[in-house]
Parts: structure tokens; C-alpha cells; sequence
């Protein structure tokens, strides 16, 4: 019963990083640009949330609304002021802005927060599930998690194959050019590409800090990290691949550390990717890209 209950763990945490893992996976496979400051939205939509229910003492639904559409907004204007300049740049110069913005996100997060953590309200407390005559205890926060990124993934693969901004959005990903001249316009499918990426991770600081309740302003940069590591597992720019590069880094993370060692959970999950990398560069479900020259 103790390695069922650390899988059910491993797949709440991996669907985690499956949903983190959507707003990169998405933003390069249509944008082709790498966002690492996608972790640190996820901790500004985590503050607001927090802020919103503490604070202002508004309901749980309430909170993660405004979350959404904070995060959506800023998203949207990191895209505008930082990323849009640098369409036709080199890949190291959005790379580098990319890092700068994180910091920036980080910095600002710690003038108008301060350094010490804060105690996440718990606003997920639905109860247990007890199985097997109480041998197996499954917290209602972990249900939620794996039932919403359950959810998101459908309503996104739906949202990409059949919506008209989807198949948009599926055009600039093969074709920037030939897009705008069918008429697509780049700059808002570029834009709401961003949007959803950012809404979705108000979802995921919420999902995080509802397992781990410490808040501080650098909350989002580990699994910013690994749920970036997440994406090239699966295969970057695929959403499945996301969905399924999540769940096996949450699953290989907590067997990791409940097996092998606390210390090294972390190494073991780069070490995985590492070597599904040297086996399958495109990672578990990408395809390799084909260039003319």
C-alpha cells in the first residue's frame, strides 16, 4: 500500500507539472520561443490568490478568478514588451530576455511581498478517501489535481483541433508566413497563445500550493524548471506529450525519493531525461522536424 500511495502522489505532482508544462509546450510550438518566466507567473497568480482569499476574504472561486485574469494580463504584456521584439532575433537573445524577466518577475514579487514565506490558505479541504479498510488514504487536494489536469487536457486538445483559433494557432505553428497569408493574424494568435498559458498557471500555483503551502517569491522556479524538463520529456509542443512527460517526472520524482534517496530525487529526474534524450532526442511523443535548406 505504501508504493500505491506514493504512485497516487507521483501522479498528483506530475499532473502539476503537466499543466506548467502546457505554457511552455504551447508558447514554442507556435511561437518557437522558450518562456522561463512561465514559473514565475505561476507564483504571481499564487500571490494573488492568497492576497485575494487572506486578505480581502473573498471565496475560493472568487480568488482564482481574479488569479486568471491577473495572470492572463501579465502574460500577455511580458509577450507584447519583451518577446514580440525579438520574433527575428537569435534564439540565445530571447533566451537570455527570457531569464531577465523571470528575475524581474522574482524582484518585484519580493519588494511588494517581502522575503518571508507565506502560509498558503487551505482552500482545496474536501477530506480523504480511505481504501482498502483504511490501509490506503488519498487526500481530496491530490482527487482535484488529477481530476483538473484530467480536464484541461481534453478541453485544450478539443480547444486546439476543432476551434477556429486553434487551427489558427496549428497554421502559425507550421508556418508564420504562410499563415498571415491566408489571412491569420499572427500577433493575436501569438498573443492568446500567451493568455492561455498564463491562465492555466494561476490553475497550477493554486494546485501547488494547495499540496505545498509555503508561498514565496521563489515558488515557481523549481517547477518552472522541471515541468519545462517535463515538456522535452514528452516531446515540446506536444500537448500530450506534456500531459504525459508531467506525470512520469511526478511518479519517477516521488519513487525517487521514497526509494533511492531524498537527496537525489532531484538528480534522478534530470538524470531520466537525460538519458530519454540520448535514446529519443525529440523526446517520447514529438516528431523530428524536418528543415529544407
Amino acid at each position: 500500500m505504501v508504493f500505491l500511495s506514493n504512485l497516487v502522489n507521483g501522479v498528483s505532482l506530475g499532473s502539476i507539472y503537466a499543466i506548467i508544462a502546457l505554457g511552455y509546450t504551447m508558447v514554442y510550438g507556435i511561437a518557437k520561443m522558450l518562456n522561463f518566466a512561465h514559473g514565475d507567473v505561476i507564483m504571481v497568480g499564487a500571490y494573488i490568490i492568497f492576497c485575494a482569499a487572506h486578505y480581502w476574504q473573498l471565496p475560493f472561486p472568487a480568488a482564482l478568478l481574479i488569479a486568471m485574469l491577473v495572470s492572463t494580463a501579465l502574460g500577455i504584456t511580458i509577450e507584447k514588451l519583451a518577446y514580440k521584439p525579438l520574433r527575428q532575433a537569435t534564439s540565445l537573445a530571447v533566451l537570455i530576455t527570457a531569464i531577465g524577466m523571470s528575475y524581474l518577475l522574482q524582484n518585484t514579487a519580493l519588494l511588494i511581498w517581502g522575503a518571508n514565506p507565506k502560509v498558503f490558505p487551505d482552500m482545496l479541504n474536501i477530506g480523504s478517501i480511505s481504501l482498502f479498510g483504511g490501509q490506503l488514504l488519498i487526500k481530496g487536494e491530490t482527487l482535484i489535481t488529477i481530476l483538473v489536469n484530467i480536464v484541461i487536457m481534453v478541453a485544450l486538445t478539443l480547444f486546439i483541433s476543432r476551434s477556429r483559433m486553434g487551427k489558427a494557432m496549428r497554421c502559425v505553428s507550421e508556418d508564420k508566413g504562410a499563415a498571415e497569408l491566408m489571412g491569420i493574424n499572427v500577433n493575436t494568435t501569438i498573443s492568446v497563445t500567451f493568455a492561455i498559458g498564463s491562465a492555466l498557471a494561476a490553475v497550477a500555483g493554486l494546485l501547488l500550493c494547495s499540496s505545498y503551502p509555503m508561498l514565496q517569491p521563489t515558488t515557481g522556479s523549481m517547477p518552472g524548471i522541471k515541468a519545462f524538463t517535463a515538456a522535452v520529456f514528452g516531446g515540446i509542443g506536444s500537448i500530450p506529450g506534456a500531459m504525459l512527460g508531467g506525470v512520469l517526472l511526478g511518479v519517477i520524482e516521488i519513487l525517487g525519493k521514497a526509494y533511492i534517496s531524498t537527496e537525489l530525487g532531484d538528480a534522478i529526474v534530470f538524470a531520466v531525461l537525460i538519458i530519454v534524450l540520448l535514446v529519443r532526442p525529440t523526446g517520447l511523443l514529438g516528431k523530428p522536424v524536418r528543415e529544407k535548406v
